[in-house]
């Protein structure tokens, strides 16, 4: 990176950006790599590099809208090259006033002639300029369907959108959509083993960092701002960054002194670390990945817990326990994501009509594979971060129908939906989108 960035004199955290957006392309996550690729980076180089990634991938659909105006070509006909520079830098034009619009167009030049696509050069920079020029050209201003005017506003797919307005309706979803392209608050909780809670928010006070404590999950806290305060109390394990509706969903399981707890699919390890912390009971930690399950262990050893253990299975399989060997067990399901798009905002590009049932088939049988360990008396708890009634509501009532040696736990909140599940919404509740439902075993 360095030759490059010495050859062609471009900003280090366009250039980074520039690279991110080029693997995310190519099927990686943005939240991996900006974790693990922007470490180098000074923190202002570090702050802008991810503001551009994540704006870029949030943008997408409405900044293509504004290249094949600005430019008369279409966008399939454009290298990913030229095509990822003319992203990032309307980007800047359009939505970093903060930015001077000379630099924003220049270093997009650059990055085409470092990649070597200098004969580019020309048409990026008459592209960009005619955007400075026609700053207040909107896409979506004469498109008379509401579905497609608010997809092209907003920047998610068209079909996506039309599942949830079918779904939850016109005003709700562009309520939704609109969160989802929003920055999101960070959300932690204080880790016991390594600190106070008194001591950690003494730390964000003295450092000015404004908090908020969540309305959503007990023991939690946001802020509006990545200080340094919070990265380094991250780094050194005195608080943990989880989203307050993840946290809400270790509480609803309840973990109590004395109990055995089964985390089905535990990876990264948020939940499971909590139900640990807040319990003196054995915690089994499972995932089919064994790099993911490792995850899960670096996590526990950071937070100084000796109650987990860990397990590698195959939840679509018969599970290696004993029947009814577990008073509460977690379910949170590998699922669409779409609860998660303002941290996750690639995966809107991602999915497909037909993953929805195929994964809602896949939640089924893991639900049904946990029932059978489940003591009775004993807690099944189902989550995802999904807001898809497919993957939620209806699974859960799928698999009522044909286990009725379970029934519903009323989670009674103002969370709580007609079923007596909870959900979080990002517009509402300004966390993730969660679905959390409790099942007892009778």
């Amino acid at each position: 990176m360095a030759n490059v960035l010495a050859r062609h004199n471009v900003s280090p955290a366009r250039w980074v950006a520039f690279e991110i957006l080029r693997k995310v392309e190519a099927g990686h996550f943005s939240s991996v790599l900006l974790a693990s690729d922007t470490s180098k980076l000074e923190p202002p180089d570090r702050a802008l590099c991810h503001e551009l990634v994540l704006g870029v991938l949030r943008w997408q659909l409405n900044l293509d809208h504004l290249i094949e105006h600005y430019s008369n070509r279409k966008i399939k006909s454009l290298d990913t090259g030229v095509l990822l520079a003319l992203r990032l830098g309307l980007y800047q034009l359009l939505f970093l006033t903060r930015i001077p619009q000379s630099a924003a167009v220049d270093e997009s030049v650059k990055i085409v002639q470092a990649v070597r696509l200098s004969s580019a050069r020309g048409f990026v920079n008459a592209v960009l300029r005619r955007a400075t020029r026609e700053p207040d050209y909107d896409p979506a201003a004469n498109l008379a369907d509401p579905v497609e005017r608010i997809s092209v506003k907003w920047s998610h797919p068209r079909w996506l959108i039309q599942r949830w307005v079918d779904s939850f309706g016109l005003a709700e979803t562009e309520a939704f959509i609109a969160a989802n392209n929003e920055t999101p608050y960070v959300g932690f909780r204080v880790v016991r083993s390594r600190a106070t809670e008194t001591d950690v928010l003494e730390r964000f006070e003295r450092a000015g960092v404004e908090l908020q404590q969540s309305r959503v999950a007990t023991h939690a806290w946001r802020t509006t701002t990545g200080s340094r305060v919070v990265r380094e109390l991250a780094e050194n394990g005195e608080i943990y960054l989880q989203d307050e509706a993840s946290q809400l969903v270790a509480q609803v399981v309840g973990a109590q002194a004395g109990e055995r707890v089964l985390d089905l699919c535990s990876a990264p390890g948020g939940k499971t670390t909590l139900m640990a912390e807040s319990s003196e009971g054995a915690v089994v930690a499972s995932d089919v990945s064994l790099r993911r399950l490792k995850t899960v262990g670096a996590l526990i050893l950071k937070h100084r817990l000796s109650n987990v253990s860990l397990t590698l299975l195959d939840a679509s399989r018969p599970l290696p326990f004993r029947e009814r060997s577990f008073d509460r067990v977690l379910v949170d399901a590998p699922c669409s994501g779409t609860g998660t798009l303002r941290h996750n905002p690639e995966i809107r590009w991602r999915l497909s009509p037909e993953d929805f049932d195929r994964l809602a088939s896949q939640q089924i049988q893991f639900l049904s594979n946990a029932a059978m360990v489940v003591k009775s008396g004993g807690k099944l708890v189902y989550s995802t971060c999904s807001v898809e009634k497919d993957e939620n509501e209806q699974v859960v009532a799928s698999f009522l129908s044909v286990n009725s040696d379970f029934k519903r736990v009323n989670l009674t909140s103002e969370l709580s939906t007609s079923s007596g599940a909870l959900r979080t919404w990002p517009q509402r509740d300004g966390t993730d989108g969660f679905f959390v439902a409790a099942l007892q075993k009778v």
